[in-house]
């Protein structure tokens, strides 16, 4: 199992709440700065955002996503609370009224715990950090979940991505100022980039200081700039033994009271073009717990040794 040898957010909040939390997707008909002409036209080069919405249309009622998600949890795990993940583009960028409508909405829901909140680190002005906060003090689970990719600029300029690690160290260190916990994406396999990029941003972030992490694998789907760039000849995407191993590398780095959000990522295999690897979850994650367990090791292991390391356990919520 991947809690046994990484500290996993269900872990994590299954020792808060007594029981299993898990996240209901929502795309509340959010756009970007980087697509609607604020910052550019057509977005980072990689980003088609139907690979991760989670629903079909983005007419879609929140309400009904809500109750959509409700079902289909119970149906596969029968869990009781939930965390509401405004996951589909850039879920910070709207005026703060309309935002406090929405996140009011969502926590509204029977056995609503909190907010999980997808964005980009240059979409986070103080106002929004201040209802975030808000939250938290009222006892809510908050996760500010901010899309960083890669700690170069030089890289984030390659992708079209609109902004540098700057906004995101203003705004990490912002809300860790207000107690709102931070998690970080990181992606794998950008074009220019290798496993030493990747171990550099993971220790640089760990040097701004971060809460949490997510992993993705760059995958390459339909209708994007990536695309053209593939089928150019100009852009080769991580086998999975790569992105396995680098994977492994990382975890190894990582204290252990960083939580993992995840570790890997897929697309609908309808979009998916490249590499094909990227169409399903478990096989990856499985070969990572292999790949951990083959080398002996578990998060944080080559920061402390082996034989005196224990885990630290999260502080319940309502201690």
């Amino acid at each position: 199992m991947l809690s046994e040898r990484v500290h996993t957010f269900g872990q994590f909040l299954l020792h808060r709440h007594g029981e299993r939390v898990h996240k209901i997707a929502l795309d509340a008909g959010f756009t970007c700065p980087n697509r609607d002409g604020s910052k550019g036209i057509g977005g980072c080069t990689f980003c088609n955002n139907a690979s991760f919405s989670p629903n079909d249309s983005t007419a879609a009622a929140l309400d009904a996503q809500l109750e959509s998600g409700r079902q289909g949890i119970a149906r596969r795990t029968r869990a009781r609370k939930y965390l509401a993940y405004f996951q589909a583009y850039t879920n910070t960028y709207a005026d703060v009224e309309r935002l406090r409508a929405l996140y009011d909405q969502a926590l509204a829901m029977d056995g609503m715990v909190g907010l999980s909140v997808g964005t980009r680190p240059d979409c986070v002005p103080e106002a929004v950090l201040d209802l975030l906060a808000e939250y938290r003090q009222r006892g809510l689970e908050v996760i500010l979940e901010l899309g960083l990719q890669s700690a170069f600029d030089a890289t984030l300029e390659r992708v079209n991505r609109g902004h540098g690690l700057s906004e995101y160290i203003d705004t990490c260190r912002a809300a860790r100022r207000r107690g709102i916990p931070v998690c970080t994406h990181l992606i794998l396999g950008l074009p220019g980039e290798d496993a030493w990029h990747n171990r550099e941003s993971l220790d640089i972030v760990l040097d701004i200081g971060t809460d949490g992490l997510k992993l993705h694998p760059l995958h390459v789907v339909q209708h994007t700039l990536l695309a053209k760039q593939w089928r150019l000849g100009e852009y080769r995407p991580l086998a999975q033994e790569e992105y396995v191993n680098i994977t492994a590398d990382l975890i190894e780095r990582t204290p252990w009271e960083v939580v993992y959000h995840r570790v890997t990522g897929t697309a609908p295999a309808e979009l998916l073009l490249t590499p094909k690897w990227c169409s399903s979850k478990w096989p990856v994650v499985n070969a990572i717990v292999a790949e951990l367990k083959r080398r002996g090791s578990r998060q944080g292991s080559l920061l402390v040794p082996a034989q005196t390391f224990t885990p630290p356990i999260a502080e319940p919520l309502h201690a």
